[in-house]
């Protein structure tokens, strides 16, 4: 037993009702220590644990009991020649390979913390779940002992649920191990030759991103993300696309070092801003967009002032998520019924993003954002200032968190309009500029992906726009930034694209 919560009390039932215990290590030690009588391991196949406790419980009268038809004559033939004692109920779980503290026992090498015998045993049992239970989870030490007190035995129907159970428990080790082989070789060989995802299910919610669907929130078997840690203080239970879009206004806003707000609606912001402190933040974000920030989701990297609450207390809003709360703002806010205010810890980095698709998924490395001008280039006569060269890394990190095709106008680190989604980079440039209305003048346009034509480019020159970080590569990067020379703008090529489906 690795997770040894109500194991004495457990042991100490089953002996209660009658039950002879057979357990090793430090379990053994556990339950005697309890005061509940128990037999070692050794004892009942007369062979001690040997090669440094590589090998323990495998042995016939072990597997023999697990393995074993009580109703096959030949199966009792052969354990009447072997002295085989029939086991009724295995009890065991595996220690959490992936966690990440796999040294801390001292072993030396993770390679020690590989268990062969535990699986073995929970797969013997789940396999002969006709005759035997495995327990997997100290959760269900209070039906197994319920079930033995009133029947005897463990019902088969939970018999075939613990061993359901038993088999994902076993699978998620395997996996975990297999995770910690490709780990080694991430740098070399970011996409491995299989994936083995295991997922269990944490949360289950009202419905999926429509009501007809169902919907659920699984995590990594044996981890957690900031989800399982995360506070809700108040409003309604999360929905499927509660969780979908703060998930995005989260992960955007940690991008920034300074106190930064993001509104977002339908998983793409429609407000960004940066600002003296959270409430001038969420004031300039909200200002970007109004229209789309009702009902949207407000993210803030600092702890949330009274002075904000007040603010976002006036605008219908599904979800505040933030590091904290003053008492007062928390008070603020929790007046409003409906608006799910939460407190969060910083989102982890993804190892892999998956998209499904027919038969299995697509599979690539998250897109990192990244703002280095050192391998940026500027390819025209204009230069940027520095404040121009602080918007263009704003509005860079922004547009890279925008569904393609991408197009951000943005100044003083305040985003005015934001074109998403678009089949072509000129709508969204217009959308921009529409959102924007003349507030981005003198500002900057941040596209995800190159110009192909020079049109977005006089589209932003139209909006005042002052200069445009972009990509480049496209066949007429020439026409664009001859374009840009015409108009006076100063052009950035990052040499990187980040689209976003």
């Amino acid at each position: 037993m690795y997770d040894k919560t109500g194991i004495v009390e457990f042991a100490s039932s089953l002996h209660s009702l009658g039950w002879d215990l057979v357990s090793s290590g430090g379990t053994a030690h556990a339950v005697a220590a309890g005061g509940v009588p128990v037999t070692d391991v050794a004892d009942l196949t007369g062979v001690p644990a040997i090669l440094d406790h590589r090998v323990v419980t495998l042995h016939p009268k072990v597997h023999g009991g697990l393995l074993a038809d009580p109703d096959n004559p030949e199966h009792r033939s052969d354990m009447d020649e072997y002295g085989i004692r029939p086991i009724s109920l295995v009890v065991a779980n595996l220690y959490p390979f992936g966690s990440g503290g796999e040294f801390e026992h001292g072993s030396g090498s993770p390679v020690e913390l590989i268990d062969i015998g535990g699986p073995a045993m929970v797969r013997a049992s789940a396999k002969n779940h006709e005759h035997v239970a495995v327990v997997i989870d100290p959760d269900d030490y209070g039906v197994v002992l319920s079930e033995i007190g009133e029947h005897g035995v463990v019902t088969p129907e939970t018999r075939r649920r613990l061993a359901r159970d038993a088999f994902a428990h076993t699978a998620a080790y395997d996996a975990s191990i297999v995770t910690w082989f490709d780990a080694s070789e991430a740098e070399s060989d970011p996409l491995p030759p299989t994936m083995h995802l295991t997922l269990e299910r944490a949360d289950i919610l009202r419905y999926g991103e429509n009501p007809h669907q169902r919907g659920a929130r699984y995590r990594f078997s044996g981890g957690t993300g900031w989800w399982d840690t995360m506070t809700q203080h108040g409003g309604k239970a999360l929905s499927y696309l509660n969780l979908y879009d703060t998930e995005a206004a989260w992960r955007l806003v940690h991008r920034f070092d300074e106190p930064a707000c993001v509104v977002v609606k339908h998983a793409n912001p429609c407000g960004v801003a940066i600002g003296s402190d959270v409430a001038d933040a969420y004031v300039k974000a909200n200002a970007c967009d109004p229209v789309s920030a009702f009902g949207g989701i407000v993210a803030v990297n600092r702890p949330v002032t009274t002075a904000m609450a007040e603010a976002v207390s006036t605008v219908f809003t599904e979800v505040v998520v933030a590091p904290g709360y003053e008492a007062e703002a928390l008070d603020v806010l929790l007046a409003r019924k409906n608006m799910r205010v939460v407190t969060a810890d910083a989102p982890a980095e993804w190892r892999f993003d998956l998209k499904p698709l027919d038969g299995g998924f697509i599979v690539q490395q998250p897109d990192l954002v990244t703002v280095d001008r050192s391998a940026w280039s500027v390819v025209t006569e204009a230069q940027p200032t520095d404040t121009i060269w602080d918007d263009l890394g704003f509005a860079w990190q922004v547009c890279a968190a925008v569904t393609s095709n991408a197009i951000v106008y943005a100044k003083d680190r305040q985003a005015f309009g934001i074109g998403a989604g678009q089949q072509n980079r000129l709508d969204s440039a217009r959308i921009a500029a529409d959102r924007s209305a003349g507030r981005a003048e003198g500002g900057v346009c941040a596209s995800d992906a190159f110009f192909p034509f020079r049109d977005g480019l006089d589209a932003t020159a139209a909006a005042g726009i002052a200069a445009v970080i972009q990509p480049g590569g496209s066949v007429r990067d020439d026409e664009v930034i001859a374009a840009a020379n015409e108009h006076g703008t100063v052009m950035i090529f990052t040499h990187q694209r980040h689209f976003r489906h």
